[in-house]
C-alpha cells in the first residue's frame, strides 16, 4: 500500500486505512527495540532536521532516538539557541536549513498551522511534532498503538481527562479514535470543556463529573494542565487536584 500523503501534519486528513498502515509498520520496530543492538541502516545516508521552535523533552528525544536507530544523521535546532532570538523569520531559518539538503523536516512550533506553512515552502516531507493548540499527530499514533496492543481494537469507550481545551494531544486523539468508532467522553473543569469540542467527533459527550466520566471506560487518557497556554485565570491547583487528579 502507498501511504498516499507527502507530509504528516495532522490526523484529521488521514483515512482509517492510512492510520492502520502506519500502526502495522511500527510492529517490527517494537520488536527491534527489545534487541540489545538497536541500529538499522534503513535511513543510512539520510539527514533529518529536528527543528523545535518550542521547548520539548520527550518528543524531541523520541525523534532523535528514532533517527539514530534508523541510521540517519540529525540536525538539531532549538529556538532558544537559534537566530530566531535575533529576529530572523521562521521561513528564513527554514530556508537556511533547507540549503543544507536534508531529507526530512520534523517541526514543533507554538503557533497553530506553522508546520503547514513550512510544508508549503519545502519540497521535502514535513512531520508535525506539535503545533499550538492544533494537533500532535505522532502522539496520537503512539497512543493508538498502545491501546491496540493492550485491547486489540480501537472502537472502545475512551475517557479523555484534564485540560481538553488547550491540548493538541486531545484533538489528535479525538480525530483518530473517532475514525474507528470509539465513544469518547471528555472530562475536566467546565471552562476547559467548550460545547464545540463535541463537534470534533460523532460519538462525543462532555462530563465534568469524574466518577460519571469513568463509568464503562475501557481506556482513560490523562492530560496535564497546559499552563503555558492558559490565558484565562487558572483553576486553583488544590481544586483541580481534589476534583480530577
Amino acid at each position: 500500500m502507498s501511504l498516499g500523503f507527502h507530509d504528516l501534519l495532522g490526523i484529521q486528513p488521514l483515512t482509517p486505512a492510512q492510520i492502520e498502515f502506519l500502526l502495522d509498520q511500527s510492529k517490527p520496530f517494537q520488536k527491534f527495540n527489545a534487541q540489545p543492538l538497536k541500529k538499522l541502516a534503513t535511513l543510512r545516508g539520510r539527514t533529518v532536521v529536528l527543528a523545535f521552535f518550542e521547548s520539548s523533552t520527550r518528543t524531541r528525544v523520541s525523534f532523535a532516538t528514532a533517527a539514530a536507530r534508523l541510521g540517519a544523521d540529525a540536525m538539531n535546532l532549538q529556538a532558544e539557541a537559534s537566530s530566531l532570538k535575533k529576529g530572523e523569520s521562521l521561513l528564513d531559518t527554514v530556508a537556511t536549513l533547507d540549503a543544507m539538503k536534508p531529507d526530512l523536516f520534523v517541526m514543533r512550533h507554538s503557533s497553530s498551522g506553522a508546520p503547514h506553512m513550512v510544508a508549503d515552502f519545502l519540497e521535502i516531507p514535513v512531520i508535525n511534532a506539535g503545533d499550538g493548540w492544533h494537533e500532535h499527530p505522532t502522539q496520537a499514533l503512539l497512543d493508538a498503538l498502545t491501546i491496540r496492543d493492550r485491547k486489540g481494537r480501537l472502537d472502545l469507550n475512551v475517557t479523555i481527562l484534564g485540560d481538553i481545551l488547550h491540548s493538541r494531544v486531545a484533538r489528535s486523539n479525538i480525530h483518530l479514535l473517532s475514525k474507528f468508532g470509539a465513544r469518547i467522553t471528555l472530562c475536566g473543569p467546565a471552562m476547559w470543556l467548550p460545547q464545540e469540542m463535541e463537534q470534533l467527533g460523532p460519538h462525543m459527550r462532555r462530563e465534568p463529573d469524574l466518577t460519571r466520566a469513568l463509568e464503562d471506560a475501557d481506556v482513560v487518557l490523562v492530560l496535564r494542565v497546559q499552563k503555558e497556554r492558559l490565558h484565562e485565570p487558572p483553576l486553583p491547583m488544590e481544586d483541580y487536584i481534589l476534583r480530577y487528579q
